[in-house]
């Protein structure tokens, strides 16, 4: 499969790169400088400059056959949204994007630590919440994780909707590797497409 990944210089973004390659399939890279997508040159990677505040960019690199993940993440308020809004207007056949736990379509699921997330946040959980629906009213799905960290893919995750969601711990973490999984499963097999999806694993308590 030809996947396109946005943000892929980030942790994220390139444990979803890495893992895609992995799994066989061809990645067009996407980051502000490719030059910090941290991973080898290979046949099945393409490393690609754009930005998500420069829609024509991203129309340069998207169009209707591209399956697009996207582990953007920014701490400006009106990035999300620009990016959520620069992807959708390119037409893309697909999009996961990641959002956060607790937020938004979540926060009900999440319970009361939703509230402190949002305290958080600031101005930077409307730009969150109104990039998810600029997705979600495009027939994107939307993985809403929890705290990341950087440990391994969980061996047993899985992803659940809104209906099985436990309560938000801001105090544990799920890694990057187990959510990337989750968002690769999406990309090959839909399961989630329109809503809030959570990938779940054992929560790590940190220290």
């Amino acid at each position: 499969m030809n996947l396109t990944v946005l943000a892929a210089s980030g942790r994220t973004g390139l444990a979803l790169t890495r893992q895609a390659l992995l799994r066989g399939h061809t990645v067009i890279a996407i980051a502000r400088d490719p030059a910090r997508i941290a991973l080898a040159d290979s046949a099945g990677l393409h490393k690609r400059a754009a930005d998500v505040t420069d829609p024509a960019s991203i129309r340069a690199l998207v169009d209707d056959s591209s399956v697009v993940l996207s582990a953007l993440g920014t701490d400006r308020a009106g990035v999300l949204l620009a990016g959520a809004e620069a992807l959708v207007a390119a037409g893309p056949r697909r999009i996961i994007w990641l959002g956060a736990y607790g937020t938004g379509a979540s926060a009900a699921a999440a319970g009361e630590a939703a509230g402190i997330l949002g305290a958080l946040l600031g101005d930077r959980l409307a730009d969150k919440v109104d990039a998810d629906k600029t997705v979600l009213a495009a027939g994107g799905t939307v993985f809403h994780a929890g705290v990341l960290d950087d440990g391994p893919e969980s061996a047993d995750r899985r992803t659940v909707g809104l209906d099985a969601g436990p309560p938000l711990d801001l105090g544990a973490t799920v890694s990057r590797q187990t959510v990337a999984a989750a968002m690769l499963d999406e990309a090959e097999t839909p399961r989630f497409p329109g809503v809030v999806a959570l990938p779940l694993a054992r929560w790590a308590r940190r220290v």
